[in-house]
């Protein structure tokens, strides 16, 4: 028997918690309703009350009340009901969540959740899971479950639809992931652009005993990756794919935000870093490209995906972001320099095949690359086996050194 927590506004959204919190308990599972409203009384007897939440956030829930602000209200109890959950979890007391909501529930249930750990169940039942549900689910592992209807009442479409959230969050609980052997984690950042490269770097690191976890380069795939490299459950970090800062520098639609590449400085852990994929901007349908880009050379990658080739101006920025993220690392770190092509694509007699653009790259990457820190240039492609392998075994020696140091 698992306990699972019921987390909702109360007031205004109560009879439909307790129909999923009944559902459950159907199951032979414990729950928890917590409430989290604070504007009207609840509707249903909670197991834990509103003011219990408040103090564990150290939010003033009388004069919260007594303003009668509902935007200032969802954002106090956001932040109350990530400090609750986090204490039941450390406590033992819970062993999966569910919520239900609009606007203002998803932000309060969802703040809650991004406060959890990766594998521990979470399912968002929301008005908005139909849309871009980035901003709520973060880099963590939230199951958005799209409510159809309004979260107004139970009804013969909204019942089917609750009860068979509750039966996930229940089959959630149920399932243990089975133990695997730990092993060292290393993670690695990978395109369709570099995947002959990851594969076969990672290939290598296996053999030496390591279990890599391979994030594509997608703007929340570099997030998960930076999120987890400062969790300081990695040993080592293949930064092969860093296309994400072209995205974010030039204003494509993949960027990971100004903050990718930090991670690995903040927690002192061994890398190495490529310029893979730089050559590339990502935007998506043609039609989205925005006009300033007009006269720019692009790749239809397919339907849905349009990129756009780096300049030379562009790209002896992008090296000097590079350099001066990595300048900031503190374990041993390598960069090295695919000089014959950064991507499939970039290789000569490819589309993005650019000598002036490449050459500013690199030549900016070394100019402003701290002295002392390894860079090593190599006459190959970044998907040459002769490339994955050299990357994969300086960081192999990375990790060695900062073991021995």
């Amino acid at each position: 028997m698992k306990t699972i927590a019921v987390l909702g506004t109360l007031d205004t959204k109560g009879i439909e918690h307790a129909y999923v919190a009944e559902i459950i308990r159907s199951r032979g599972h414990r729950t928890l309703l917590i409430d989290v409203g604070c504007l009207e009384p609840p509707v249903i007897m909670p197991d834990i009350s509103r003011e219990k939440v408040a103090v564990a956030g150290e939010v003033d829930l009388v004069g919260l009340r007594a303003r009668q602000d509902r935007g200032e209200s969802v954002t106090a109890m956001a932040g109350a009901s990530a400090k609750l959950l986090e204490q039941l979890v450390a406590q033992g007391r819970i062993d999966g969540v569910i919520s239900l909501g609009g606007g203002g529930g998803t932000a309060i249930g969802t703040a809650a959740m991004r406060a959890l750990p990766i594998g521990f169940p979470k399912v968002m039942v929301s008005t908005l899971a139909a849309g871009n549900v980035a901003p709520y689910v973060g880099t963590k592992d939230i199951v958005m479950f799209p409510s159809i209807v309004d979260v107004n009442g139970l009804n013969r479409l909204s019942r089917v639809l609750l009860a068979r959230a509750a039966g996930a969050i229940c089959g959630m609980v149920e399932v243990e992931p089975p133990v695997a052997e730990d092993k060292p984690l290393i993670v690695a950042s990978m395109f369709g652009n570099t995947t002959q490269a990851v594969n076969i770097a990672k290939t290598v690191l296996e053999e030496a005993g390591y279990e890599v976890l391979v994030f594509h380069s997608t703007g929340m795939g570099g997030r998960i990756m930076e999120s987890l490299i400062e969790s300081g459950m990695i040993s080592g970090v293949l930064d092969i794919t860093t296309t994400e800062w072209a995205d974010e520098f030039v204003g494509g639609v993949l960027g990971a935000g100004p903050t990718r590449l930090e991670a690995v400085g903040k927690a002192g852990v061994p890398a190495i870093v490529t310029p893979g994929c730089l050559d590339m901007v990502n935007f998506g349908e043609r039609p989205t490209v925005p006009e300033k880009f007009a006269d720019r050379l692009f790749y239809q990658h397919n339907p849905q995906v349009t990129l756009m080739r780096t300049s030379p101006e562009e790209c002896e920025e992008l090296g000097r972001i590079l350099a001066e993220k990595v300048n900031a690392y503190t374990a041993p770190v390598t960069v090295l320099l695919p000089t014959k092509a950064i991507s499939v694509i970039s290789a000569p007699g490819g589309v993005f095949h650019d000598e002036a653009a490449d050459t500013a790259l690199f030549e900016s990457v070394k100019k402003h690359l701290k002295p002392g820190i390894s860079c090593v240039e190599m006459d190959a492609a970044v998907n040459d086996e002769v490339f994955a392998k050299a990357c994969a075994e300086a960081l192999l020696k990375n990790i060695t050194v900062a073991k021995a140091s």
